[in-house]
């Protein structure tokens, strides 16, 4: 999967170099052979995939790890220092919307001004999330791509990390903009694969001892971690495309029926209740109408927009990201599918 680099001499940076995508990024950075690689790592991080890949490739002296805080300003500029390409992957996953605001966003801010002094500034590949986007007023089964709407109300959907993300996407827009710093973002779907045990809560709320599974026929944005990093590569070094947002998602998508049914087949555990859509977007109307009678006794963690938001059943397509960027999953669905189910045990899940 070559690409022509942006700057021919080049210098890439990592940011969340050690998480579940992070490494598989690095992976694909040292198989096309980039030869001068800096990885931030926060300095709790688990090492133990990343040192792999990198003694795989017999790369320690290409790589250069630098462990910091995003929140720290020196941390971003010794990460930052002479690079050319930024993959920035790092994320804040907080429950409070001030914790995603400090986690998502300043730490983006105190990264896009190292970049921007330090750096040499090829581009800057924010890897964002589906969360951004809200279907409450499309159709049941209507397409969600990169023109349709965004969340306005990430605060009645309660989700902070939406709202992390969203404001994370309108700095470095603005960076574009006003600072001339060029970017790209990517928005992945619901990534998986080995490494990563839990079921997407796309498919439903596993609480209680047992799984609701809401819905059935709604599709699953799915990407394989290895198709979606792949992607996130081309993304920081195909010419061209400076300012453009892709979603990533793979081919012959499945819908939570299935993925629940593979699921349970490999895991041994049968046991899960069904709960139609219709009937799950009703709940969570009464669940937020109570909320707000109680002024917050109880948290709106069921609600409209996230109903529709994970459930509602759209369909979605990588069009954009195989026509501008010559993207193609190199690893199919049903491979991908038991790459992801081997790493269950039915003795033990």
């Amino acid at each position: 999967m070559p690409a022509s680099s942006v700057i021919p001499d080049h210098r890439c940076l990592v940011t969340g170099a050690s998480g579940f995508i992070g490494v598989q990024v690095v992976e694909v950075l040292l198989k096309q052979g980039e030869a001068n690689l800096r990885c931030f790592v926060r300095p709790s991080s688990r090492m133990k995939r990343l040192q792999e890949v990198i003694h795989r490739y017999d790369a320690e002296n290409r790589v250069d790890i630098v462990a910091g805080d995003l929140l720290s300003r020196d941390d971003c500029r010794k990460a930052a220092a002479d690079t050319t390409v930024v993959y920035h992957l790092a994320a804040g996953f907080d429950k409070s919307f001030a914790g995603a605001f400090m986690n998502s966003v300043l730490t983006t801010r105190n990264l896009l001004e190292a970049f921007r002094e330090v750096g040499r500034p090829g581009r800057f590949v924010n890897v964002s999330s589906f969360a951004v986007y809200s279907n409450l007023n499309l159709p049941r089964g209507a397409l969600l791509d990169e023109a349709s709407p965004l969340e306005d109300s990430p605060q009645e959907r309660y989700d902070a990390y939406a709202f992390g993300k969203l404001k994370q996407e309108e700095l470095v827009r603005d960076y574009g903009q006003k600072q001339g710093v060029p970017f790209v973002i990517l928005r992945p779907g619901t990534v998986f694969g080995p490494g990563k045990r839990d079921l997407t809560g796309r498919i439903g709320v596993d609480t209680f001892g047992f799984l609701l599974h809401v819905g059935g026929r709604n599709q699953l944005p799915l990407t394989y971690v290895e198709n979606c990093a792949e992607a996130i590569v081309l993304a920081g070094l195909k010419p061209g495309v400076d300012g453009e947002t892709f979603n990533v998602v793979d081919d012959d998508l499945l819908t939570s029926k299935q993925f629940l049914k593979a699921w349970k087949r490999r895991t041994g555990r049968r046991f899960s209740v069904r709960l139609p859509y219709f009937l799950a977007y009703g709940l969570c109307a009464l669940w937020e109408d109570w909320s707000k009678r109680r002024k917050g006794q109880l948290p709106p963690a069921f609600n409209r927009r996230r109903c529709a938001a994970e459930w509602k059943g759209n369909r979605f397509t990588n069009r954009k990201l195989k026509e501008r960027l010559g993207w193609q999953p190199r690893v199919g669905m049903d491979e991908a599918m038991e790459a992801f189910l081997s790493q269950f045990d039915p003795a033990t899940s």
